[in-house]
């Protein structure tokens, strides 16, 4: 099995991730050699939250998680692309199904993006 080289990143490695479906950039996240591994263990996308400096699970609170459906890597085995069913169809804690929901035309931010759920209700 290939794994990805996490010390070129001292440790945490970019993992973009991906809807196998619709192609859809979801979001950029992190993951270190423990969220790798428990990712391949339960198939659940799990990153390492560098704001709560601690393993999780995409979804553990909203229910919007990600099931892996594909694992890629690039030739310097130092960025992941993880293929995913994003369950409840966000991805973005703002509630949008994807992060990247804001686009930049003209010097002005137009929303792109479909919102999914309220925030406040969620994550109270």
């Amino acid at each position: 099995m290939i794994e990805p080289d996490f010390e070129k990143g001292s440790g945490l490695l970019p993992a973009i991730v991906q809807d196998y479906k619709t192609k859809d950039v979801l979001m950029l996240a992190y993951m270190n050699r423990n969220s790798w591994l428990k990712t391949l263990e339960t198939g659940k996308a799990t990153y390492w939250s560098r704001s709560r400096n601690a393993l999780w699970v995409k979804g553990e609170i909203s229910g919007n998680i990600q099931i892996v459906k594909d694992i890629l890597m690039d030739c310097d085995s130092d960025t992941i692309l993880l293929k995913v069913e994003q369950i409840g169809g966000s991805a973005c804690h703002t509630g949008y199904n994807t992060c990247f929901y804001r686009r930049l035309s003209g010097g002005k931010v137009e929303i792109v993006g479909r919102k999914i759920f309220n925030p406040e209700e969620v994550y109270k």
